[in-house]
């Protein structure tokens, strides 16, 4: 089910009146709707709202589930959406998750438990928790840049025995955890980092939640499919094209890369809640270049 290119979709803000600040942002459901539109129009695979890449972390979980019930009712069944449901507190994760169910979504995307650094018997019944409390597939996701501790691959294969747990979205950047999940069970990997998609998939996953896709999504879709279609050829051209803007996307902290690129391409006004905010001058100075070198500037 979870194969293929899948964008973890930015969050466009639009300002509540004429007051300034973080506080006065809110989702513009426009500008989203015409992202997703245009995410569709490129063949992308799948949507992913709500995530790390969507600033979901700044949100309340009414906008958290206000902005699951928008993307169901854009995308209407033409494609499939992952949303990030996820929490370092169980019961709060439990609450997102039921309501990704109730909403109509495909599945969701649940994060490693951020701070608290869960040992793999705590991490292992955390998800096994929320597996019990909604039927809908779930897509674990294993980034220790953000979390601070990475999942073993023996407690990813441990939840793969749990019907719903399906698939874990990869962002260690270890080929080496690919490799020991996959020699361990059968769950869907799917690359978590752009530059590492193709590597990763050589040696067995099936796909990427990517944050690039948001600006290139007909490439990155093309490339996967390229390589699941067995043309490796013609994936690995397209692989050495994507990756100086794949790394350009994370020459800070994601999403002010891929936003700043939007608003330089004029798509979206590239506004960021706090605490992020823009890109130092220098790094912006490298994104351009990128995006002029690829030919989007």
């Amino acid at each position: 089910m979870f194969k293929g290119s899948f964008v973890a979709i930015v969050t466009p803000f639009s300002r509540k009146g004429s007051s300034s600040g973080s506080k006065s942002l809110k989702v513009d459901e426009k500008k989203f709707a015409e992202l997703v539109e245009f995410q569709i129009k490129n063949g992308t695979d799948g949507i992913v709202p709500a995530g790390c890449t969507g600033e979901a972390a700044t949100f309340t979980h009414d906008q958290q589930k206000r902005l699951m019930d928008l993307t169901v009712e854009i995308v209407d069944r033409r494609i499939i959406v992952i949303a990030g449901a996820g929490s370092n507190n169980t019961d709060e994760a439990i609450a997102l998750t039921r309501h990704a169910k109730k909403a109509g979504c495909d599945g969701v995307l649940s994060i490693t438990p951020y701070y608290n650094k869960p040992t793999p018997e705590g991490q292992y019944r955390h998800y096994r928790e929320i597996a019990k409390s909604a039927d809908i597939p779930i897509m674990i996701y294993n980034v220790p840049s953000r979390t601070g501790i990475s999942m073993k691959p023996e407690t990813v294969a441990r939840l793969s025995h749990i019907d719903t747990i399906v698939a874990i979205k990869e962002a260690s950047g270890s080929l080496d955890q690919v490799s020991q999940i996959l020699s361990l069970c059968n769950i869907t990997v799917l690359s978590g980092d752009d530059s590492l998609t193709l590597p990763m998939m050589s040696v067995g996953a099936r796909g990427v939640v990517s944050v690039v896709a948001n600006i290139i999504p007909k490439e990155v879709r093309e490339m996967v499919a390229y390589f699941l279609d067995g043309d490796i050829e013609r994936a690995k051209k397209l692989h050495y094209k994507i990756l100086p803007l794949s790394k350009a996307m994370f020459i800070e902290t994601n999403p002010i890369p891929v936003k700043t690129a939007m608003r330089l391409m004029r798509v979206i006004n590239g506004k960021l809640k706090l605490p992020l905010c823009e890109m130092e001058k220098e790094n912006e100075t490298k994104l351009k270049k990128a995006l002029k070198d690829y030919g989007l500037l």
